[in-house]
């Protein structure tokens, strides 16, 4: 409840209405919906009725108390309605007023920021969570896609796995499929087969849409902690601010079991938590985050650039900090494709360990994110051959790491090796090793090595392997473009001016998150210095 001094700070953003008895005022499907503060009265908190389930009565809102979950902040369209149990006199505090308010007052900033994410997180545990709920095969990539999508950006939803032949019907109340037809998202009710990513942040209303706007000051292309950092600190020191994910934030950090390496956290961190509070932070501060929203093009226009969308939609910008990262590397294998839909990873989080939980696993790659794979799974009943191509597992690994996997019964370290073969009929059941022979797998781990995620931006000078020089590491040749500005590359900043790089793409990066943080967060010191 907001204390007196609370709530005349709050309201003096807000504006005053009474409202009748049954009347509604936020309706399920709403955008930029208010927060509602009530000053009398009696509101409901109202899960609407779905085909097979009557509406629910979630939570009453009386005097004191406001109405209101993380929606508010990331834009999430409502996917609860608000309408008033009785007679009730109500204050509106517009979204954008709200975010004012986060950044300006500390104490209430705090209060009101808890409030929303303990709410969000209470409403997963009820029928809250059936407003979106996804349907698909356990093991498919498409199914597990949804899944980490919602997961990464923190959304209230279920899934419901099946086990299914390839030729089967699936009966739903009110709706039957082909197994071709799955995945089948639900979202308030309504099916969308075959659903994507993409479809579903179209339909929560997470999708960038053009606006009358001008420019935004900082556009941040990736949601790794590089364009995390950037963002944040480009938000709280005042810039308007829009973070492109084509996936969903945490690039390879998200897709982490553990990290224990990183300042602050004695005790190790997950990959998803880590992610998921830096996500928050940065919509605390007005960071407007969209995702899956993937950049296919980057150019200058003059006085400032512009960004295009893979559906055509063009953002303008003043400057941009490139941050996509690297993507792992896939083995030449015959049927990789094919049990890359089942049975092939490229993370080991929570998610990944559901689907091969106590069952052997190889995971492959000499590497920090290898390391942290190969520990976690065998933590969790896993028994794990881990295959390395070098000869030396210190050489690219922490100590830490090696000490453990070298003390691990369940892990066993295959050196000098490299994976030659896969076997199965549906889902992996073996794999080939050069120098063991066949073992055992339900499940591949790939960490080997990642290729700069830069093939979407032409015109900046990259090295031959794709990684993005910045600052005195551009080329001599493209130095000449700068003559006319009167100066030279500020750290950070590309071949192409205003225009950053931080993070996994770009050359000479330390490949690990703490270095991630601080390259976004230091390019932001040049970012505006170009602005001013």
């Amino acid at each position: 409840m907001l204390s007196d001094a609370q709530w005349s700070r709050l309201t003096q953003h807000a504006t005053r209405s009474d409202v009748a008895a049954g009347e509604q005022i936020v309706a399920t499907g709403r955008e930029n919906y208010p927060m509602i503060l009530v000053e009398s009265g009696e509101l409901e908190l109202v899960r609407d009725s779905l085909w097979w389930l009557d509406e629910e009565v979630l939570a009453l809102i009386g005097p004191g108390h406001f109405a209101g979950e993380l929606g508010l902040l990331n834009g999430q369209r409502a996917f609860l309605s608000v309408r008033a149990k009785a007679p009730s006199r109500i204050w509106r505090l517009e979204a954008a007023a709200l975010r004012q308010a986060l950044s300006e007052d500390d104490e209430l900033g705090d209060l009101i920021l808890h409030s929303l994410w303990a709410r969000r997180e209470s409403l997963r545990k009820g029928s809250a969570a059936l407003t979106l709920k996804f349907v698909g095969v356990g093991d498919s990539r498409e199914f597990l896609a949804l899944q980490r999508f919602a997961e990464r950006l923190d959304l209230i939803h279920t899934a419901l796995a099946l086990e299914l032949e390839p030729d089967a019907t699936i009966s739903h109340p009110g709706f039957e499929w082909e197994a071709e037809d799955l995945p089948v998202a639900f979202i308030q009710g309504e099916a969308f087969v075959r659903a994507t990513p993409a479809v579903v942040a179209e339909q929560l209303g997470l999708s960038y849409e053009p606006t009358s706007e001008g420019a935004v000051d900082l556009v941040v292309i990736g949601g790794g902690p590089a364009g995390l950092a950037a963002a944040i600190y480009g938000a709280s020191e005042g810039l308007s601010t829009l973070l492109l994910e084509a996936v969903a934030p945490g690039g390879q950090a998200g897709a982490t079991s553990r990290i224990e390496n990183f300042l602050g956290f004695p005790f190790g961190v997950s990959g998803a938590s880590l992610i998921g509070q830096a996500t928050l932070q940065a919509i605390k501060f007005g960071v407007r985050v969209f995702a899956p929203c993937a950049a296919s093009g980057l150019r200058s226009t003059g006085d400032g650039l512009e960004v295009v969308l893979t559906d055509g939609k063009v953002i303008r910008a003043r400057s941009a900090v490139v941050t996509s990262g690297a993507a792992y590397k896939r083995l030449h294998l015959d049927r990789w494709d094919f049990f890359e839909r089942t049975s092939i990873y490229y993370a080991a989080t929570a998610l990944e360990l559901r689907q091969v939980h106590g069952a052997p696993v190889v995971v492959a790659g000499g590497g920090n994110s290898a390391g942290q794979a190969a520990l976690y799974l065998a933590s969790n009943g896993c028994d794990v051959h881990l295959v390395v191509r070098g000869g030396d597992l210190g050489e690219r690994m922490s100590s830490y790491l090696v000490d453990r996997i070298v003390d691990d019964p369940r892990i066993h370290l295959h050196p000098s090796s490299n994976i030659v073969g896969l076997d199965g009929e549906h889902t992996l059941e073996a794999v080939h090793i050069d120098t063991a022979g066949t073992v055992e797998a339900r499940g591949l781990f790939c960490f080997i090595g990642a290729d700069p995620a830069t093939g979407w931006i032409g015109g900046l000078d990259c090295d031959e392997a794709g990684f993005i020089r910045t600052g005195t590491d551009i080329s001599q040749q493209t130095l000449q473009r700068w003559q006319d500005l009167g100066r030279e590359p500020l750290p950070f900043e590309t071949s192409t001016p205003r225009v950053f790089a931080a993070g996994d793409v770009r050359r000479g990066s330390m490949k690990r998150v703490a270095a991630a943080v601080g390259e976004g967060s230091s390019a932001i010191a040049s970012v505006h210095r170009v602005l001013a």
